[in-house]
């Protein structure tokens, strides 16, 4: 595979006949090899993600880019590509509401090293975290979330202009819809603070409380439309002591969380990932160095 570059194509528009065939017969004229292929349809509108490999010296892809977006215009649909370059440092935008634990963790990480990326860009749905981006000379953007929809919009737009590989929701307190989900296939971490699949939504600690459970933890998984039932990359728990109120249990919780979320997006980075039938498998490092 070393020999070849590999293509992520994303369609995304209202459902009709003959998408899925037109894309993977433009794939098939470029000599392009489909390596996977995932296609949905919610509520009228449909998804497909594909990625491709071609040979490196006799792609063009500046003519790619062109028939593909012709294509597209034809089908009526939306298209995205993005383009897999293991020589380049990937660009991660991390996603944010009013909390800054994991966002935090994340920025002081790329200081210390033990990110290698490009934090490119923040969203916040708040205004909360702006001097926390600004200390660490960070796009911040502000994006009122009145209308998801239209958040999203401009969401994708800056995700575009910045040539994110990776998007991180470090304790950001929107769904993301289907619409959005489809474009970046398995490259949405979200941290969640509890042992999914139990307890999901935005009370974790409160319904782990009032339950009486005597672990807690959180979940680092991927995105998908279907809400917190992503595939799981780790997990971490702690014990509950009766002394421990949901206040206690809360500040325990956000300490793993940003820990937790910095593990995932790691392995994420040193390809250490797998997505096998919607679930994640971490390759062993020695695996990996032996491969190189």
């Amino acid at each position: 595979m070393n020999d070849r570059l590999l293509v992520e194509v994303t369609v995304v528009g209202k459902d009709r006949k003959g998408v899925v065939a037109d894309v993977t017969n433009f794939i098939f004229k470029n000599d392009g090899n489909i390596e996977q292929i995932n296609q949905n349809v919610i509520n009228g509108l449909f998804g497909m993600q594909l990625e491709a490999s071609f040979h490196h010296h006799d792609f063009n892809k500046k003519l790619f880019d062109t028939e593909l977006k012709t294509l597209a215009k034809k089908l009526d649909m939306e298209v995205k590509i993005h383009y897999q370059e293991p020589k380049r440092l990937k660009n991660i935008a991390i996603f944010v509401s009013k909390e800054s634990h994991c966002l935090i963790k994340l920025l002081d990480a790329k200081v210390s090293g033990q990110i290698h990326a490009n934090i490119v860009v923040i969203i916040g749905s708040e205004n909360t975290t702006s001097a926390i981006a600004k200390k660490h000379n960070v796009p911040f953007y502000h994006i009122v979330h009145s209308m998801q929809t239209n958040a999203e919009e401009q969401i994708l737009d800056i995700m575009d202009r910045y040539n994110v590989d990776l998007i991180v929701l470090g304790r950001y307190m929107r769904v993301l819809t289907p619409n959005f989900v489809w474009r970046y296939p398995d490259r949405i971490i979200n941290i969640h603070p509890s042992l999914l699949p139990a307890f999901p939504g935005a009370y974790a600690y409160v319904q782990a409380y009032e339950r009486g459970a005597k672990i807690v933890g959180c979940t680092a998984h991927f995105v998908t439309e279907d809400l917190d039932q992503g595939p799981i990359i780790c997990q971490e728990s702690f014990r509950v002591g009766q002394e421990d109120t949901v206040d206690t249990i809360k500040r325990r919780g956000q300490r793993l969380e940003a820990v937790t979320l910095l593990e995932a997006v790691t392995l994420f980075l040193e390809n250490r990932i797998e997505v096998n039938w919607g679930r994640v498998v971490i390759k062993d490092a020695m695996d990996i160095e032996t491969k190189r």
